[in-house]
């Protein structure tokens, strides 16, 4: 065996995926100091990164968890995002309230939407092979991505926050919106996390992943779990919209690239593994960020699509997952 194949079957034995990502975190921090040589720089960009991360991390969390439970590679994930931000403004707009009153109301609205979507349409290709899934969350998104283009037109929108101003973190600076995103997504997504694993919702949900004939066995209503857990990730998608709201250019395609994000995310963390994608989430956005220091000129995307390849030759089932 070769030293490179020998290395690789290593690293794929290595339970401690924590520490793998840890220490890919400070070589790019690392490697980002030397090449800016400026410890301002390299802050901002951990500080940016993280807070872009949190939000990258509950995005993909609902992604993650419509996959674990139902296993539908969700396209209309984005488009979902995309309606929060709409609603969001429209709130704004109509009431000329502070936007972030409208968390719970975009919260609400996604997860209704998310479940009328499991019971109407997607309930109904449960068994049927993968396309009908792929195909049918696709039209989804070109439908929703299309009737916001009617509604409000292609012209960017936005939706402004009182007194917004930038704050001093250990000499980075970060506008208090971008940290409001952050502190909510987390808060939003360890209350996700304690929801499956400590209530009784969640333990219906985390029995149906693990197995529908033996969650219909013992009285679990398994079609009703499908409508509650893609409700709960489209208001995952809602909660994440509405938070990036303030900072963000609100179109109907806003959401394409969040989309692409997300499912990298998922993937890297493990198909189906919410604490994986919480977790992967955080790394994406420093990886972001800190390509962009390193790889001067690039898309701060490169960097993000050169790590996840490098990742899954290493590790096909992503940094959390599990070998099949």
């Amino acid at each position: 065996m070769s030293t490179a194949e020998a290395l690789t079957t290593r690293w794929r034995s290595v339970p401690a995926a924590p520490v793998v990502a840890i220490g890919l975190v400070f070589v790019l921090i690392a490697a980002a100091l030397l090449k800016s040589g400026s410890g301002t720089i390299t802050g901002q960009a951990v500080l940016t990164g993280l807070v872009n991360g949190g939000v990258y991390s509950l995005l993909a969390m609902g992604l993650t968890l419509i996959f674990g439970v139902l296993d539908i590679v969700n396209f209309a994930h984005g488009a979902f995002l995309a309606v929060a931000l709409f609603v969001t403004y429209q709130f704004v707009s109509t009431t000329g309230a502070n936007p972030y009153v409208a968390l719970p109301i975009a919260i609400a609205a996604l997860f209704a939407l998310g479940a009328l979507a499991q019971w109407a349409l997607l309930n109904h290709t449960m068994g049927r092979p993968l396309e009908s899934q792929l195909l049918l969350t696709l039209g989804l998104s070109l439908l929703v991505s299309n009737l916001l283009l009617l509604a409000f037109g292609g012209d960017p929108l936005s939706v402004a926050v009182a007194g917004d101003h930038g704050v001093n973190v250990l000499g980075a600076v970060a506008n208090q919106t971008r940290l409001v995103a952050f502190g909510g997504a987390l808060v939003l997504a360890a209350g996700l996390y304690l929801l499956l694993g400590r209530t009784r919702l969640g333990r219906a949900i985390r029995a149906v992943a693990a197995s529908r004939q033996g969650a219909g066995l013992v009285g679990i209503d398994v079609r009703k779990i499908y409508v509650l857990t893609f409700g709960l990730g489209t208001a995952c998608a809602g909660a994440a919209g509405m938070l990036i709201a303030p900072f963000t250019t609100i179109t109907p395609t806003a959401g394409d690239q969040f989309n692409i994000l997300a499912f990298v995310v998922v993937v890297m963390g493990g198909l189906g593994n919410v604490a994986g994608a919480l977790i992967s989430g955080i790394i994406v956005g420093l990886v972001e960020q800190l390509g962009g220091v390193l790889l001067t000129g690039q898309s701060p995307l490169f960097g993000v699509f050169l790590v996840f390849i490098l990742i899954l030759v290493a590790r096909p089932q992503g940094l959390f997952g599990a070998r099949s």
